[in-house]
């Protein structure tokens, strides 16, 4: 009989990878749909479901964006430390930066320049960010924070203030790191939808029954979309198809379903031919870090 805590083991390894790799594929999917409408989608290429590359950014097929490139940035700097370190993530976004990424939105880049000129890891408040650079990036911290809910909400704030101060953006932000983490713990549909309840309460402003059609940048757009589909679609590839063919910030709104997604179902579950697709050192990097979060995770653990 196999020993049931490596039983488990294997379970939430299953899915944090499914987490990491479904970001990362809806990152690639949606890539290529950004910034059409749904109509435009249509008339070019029907229904868009398959990695191609292309897009206004013209990405090599299975190429990701900053969506996965950021989230590894931060997973390689809480790894490194042990945990969060507000620095150490600093220092890694702007390291990725000075890599010249393939694309930046205006407040990661304004947030990193604004650490680089002046040593701060937090900005004020400012009414700019509101939009889902630091809710895209937000997976590492629950999976190094895996045990600890308090370090998971903290940590994500921590991360967030390094680029976004907003109060909608902190709100997503903290959100999707306890649903993540929740669904990676096991917990879930039913703690997927209750922290999605308790979220809508507490913040009316991200209702998203009846979805109200628009995926920007925006992150009450973004989370809605997310959320609309996530929760009525229990089959990952339906959902994503249907997400990243909204359009606008495809590539975005597809990472965080994939995250959510993944994380329901597992890597075991994840399309290969999603998979077979995605840039081979990304997968490698994922691979790599995402036993290394659960590690720091695992220090955590009150025994």
């Amino acid at each position: 009989m196999p020993d049931s805590s490596a039983t488990a083991d294997a379970r939430v390894l299953d899915r944090a990878l499914g987490a990491y790799l479904g970001l990362a594929i809806g990152d690639a999917l949606g890539a290529t749909v950004e910034f059409m409408t749904p109509r435009e989608i249509v008339a070019n290429l029907g229904v868009h479901r398959d990695i191609t590359g292309g897009g206004w950014l013209k990405l090599k097929a299975g190429q990701v964006t900053d969506d996965t490139t950021m989230a590894l940035a931060l997973g390689d700097a809480i790894v490194a430390s042990g945990g969060f370190d507000a620095r150490a993530a600093a220092e890694a976004f702007a390291d990725w930066l000075r890599a010249k990424p393939v694309d930046c939105g205006n407040a990661c880049r304004r947030g990193i320049r604004r650490y680089l000129a002046d040593g701060s890891v937090c900005g004020p408040y400012n009414e700019g960010d509101g939009g889902n650079g630091a809710v895209m990036r937000c997976l590492p911290v629950p999976l190094a924070a895996l045990h600890d809910a308090a370090s998971c909400d903290a940590w994500n704030l921590g991360q967030a203030h390094i680029t976004h101060n907003h109060a909608l953006s902190d709100a997503a932000t903290v959100a999707f790191g306890r649903m993540t983490r929740r669904l990676v713990l096991g917990e879930g549909e039913a703690a997927l939808r209750a922290e999605a309840r308790d979220f809508v309460a507490q913040w009316p402003k991200f209702t998203h029954t009846p979805w109200p059609g628009r995926a920007s940048g925006y992150v009450v757009d973004t989370v809605q979309t997310v959320l609309h589909h996530v929760l009525g679609m229990n089959d990952f590839e339906q959902c994503l198809i249907a997400v990243v063919n909204c359009g606008d910030d495809a590539d975005t709104t597809g990472a965080l379903a994939g995250m959510l997604a993944g994380a329901r179902c597992g890597a075991s579950a994840l399309p290969a031919r999603w998979l077979d697709r995605l840039d081979a050192k990304v997968v490698v990097r994922i691979r790599e870090q995402v036993p290394a979060l659960l590690a720091v995770a695992a220090k955590q653990r009150p025994r």
